[in-house]
């Protein structure tokens, strides 16, 4: 046996497979948790820079509206369909995005703080779209959250989807 085959069996053993149901409740957290980051500092933004903060946040709210679904219930749909759809039983503990998700959420975070530390847009602005992604993500996590606890309802939907697309290619 080379130590190729050697490495491989000794990552079979402790790959952190979880059931595919997990992998909801796993997305719903990191969402959540990012949610939770970025209102705290769009709420901050909008509270320090103007005595009519209910403006900012009401656009924020109604921005939130479109985001959520032009973007991350799109998301939310695409990584839906393809948990339900993995041929493993008990995929790793981090199969809940795909590599190009976790690409996304790197640049987004990455993004994030590149423009905030560089004053290129006023506080108060930024702190309106974090508003609006924030609430956005949150009810990405929500979405999550509803997946995983109603797993066997979003699983037969998602595998008779997955059916209805083959047989109609």
């Amino acid at each position: 046996m080379n130590i190729k085959d050697t490495l491989k069996k000794i990552l079979k053993k402790i790959k952190l497979g979880v059931p595919k149901r997990v992998l909801f409740f796993l997305a719903a957290a990191v969402w959540g948790f990012a949610s939770s980051r970025i209102l705290k500092i769009g709420v901050s933004d909008i509270i320090s820079n103007t005595s009519s903060y209910w403006i900012n946040l009401s656009i924020g709210i109604f921005g939130c509206y479109f985001f959520f679904k032009y973007v991350f219930y799109k998301m939310y749909k695409k990584h839906t369909k393809r948990i339900v759809n993995l041929e493993i039983e008990r995929p790793c503990i981090f199969s809940f995005f795909d590599l190009k998700g976790f690409g996304i959420m790197a640049f987004m975070i990455t993004g994030g703080i590149t423009l905030r530390r560089s004053h290129i847009i006023p506080s108060l602005y930024m702190g309106t779209f974090y508003i609006t992604l924030g609430l956005s993500l949150l009810l990405a996590a929500v979405s999550f959250l509803y997946a995983g606890a109603r797993y066997k309802l979003i699983e037969s939907k998602y595998l008779e989807e997955c059916k209805l697309d083959i047989t109609q290619e």
